[in-house]
């Protein structure tokens, strides 16, 4: 099983809940699964560029029009979604560990998935639909909140994002660990929850080892 890991969030581990998540997660598979391929992709570190004009013409042009010639500069705008292509190309499972900021995922994620959700690379247009350019299977999330969000909450619009735009290229087993409540200025019980969440995220790494296994 090779697993790209992109993590978005800019806070050491001891203060940062979905990276504590990610750290259960990550120790309980590769408990099980020694021989998982892991890249770890931290958006702090690399950051992506937000999409411009030239990056849209090399991508979408040669879609409009096959015998399109991209500018120096369009292929150069490409070189960063090339990159991070390149990695989710290996991979046959992503997780995304983020926090949840203003009822969405942090922008630098949305600029992330800006770059890499792009035709010629992670997909193709066709008369039947977008066609995956990917092996991915599956994605995890590991997400941590202040606020509490029951299922479908109107006010959540980081997992509504992320399964509609991952959908959209054919990825729809999303399996999500979420901490939530971890303001203790609100919730009493933040740690009660928070291991809730790690417990949530050992049981997503154990069903996907003994997957990986049976195959």
């Amino acid at each position: 099983m090779n697993i790209l890991h992109v993590c978005a969030n800019p806070k050491p581990v001891e203060q940062s809940v979905s990276k504590q998540l990610a750290a259960r997660f990550f120790g309980k598979l590769l408990e099980l699964n020694p021989d998982v391929e892991l890249n770890n992709v931290d958006l702090y570190q690399d950051k992506p560029p937000y999409y411009s004009n030239d990056l849209f013409r090399r991508m979408w042009m040669p879609v409009f029009d096959p015998a399109y010639e991209p500018t120096k500069a369009e292929e150069a705008a490409a070189n960063y979604v090339q990159k991070q292509v390149d990695e989710l190309k290996k991979a046959d499972v992503l997780v995304l560990t983020m926090p949840m900021w203003n009822f969405s995922a942090p922008g630098i994620m949305k600029a992330w998935m800006d770059q890499v959700l792009a035709p010629g690379m992670m997909f193709e247009l066709t008369d039947a639909g977008p066609k995956p350019l990917h092996n991915i299977t599956t994605v995890v999330l590991l997400v941590a909140s202040g606020g509490i969000y029951k299922e479908n909450d109107n006010r959540d619009a980081l997992t509504r994002q992320v399964s509609a735009a991952l959908g959209f290229i054919g990825i729809t087993d999303v399996r999500i660990a979420w901490a939530d409540g971890q303001n203790p200025l609100f919730f009493s019980d933040s740690e009660v929850r928070r291991d809730m969440a790690f417990e949530a995220a050992e049981e997503i790494a154990e069903e996907l080892a003994e997957e990986s296994l049976e195959k």
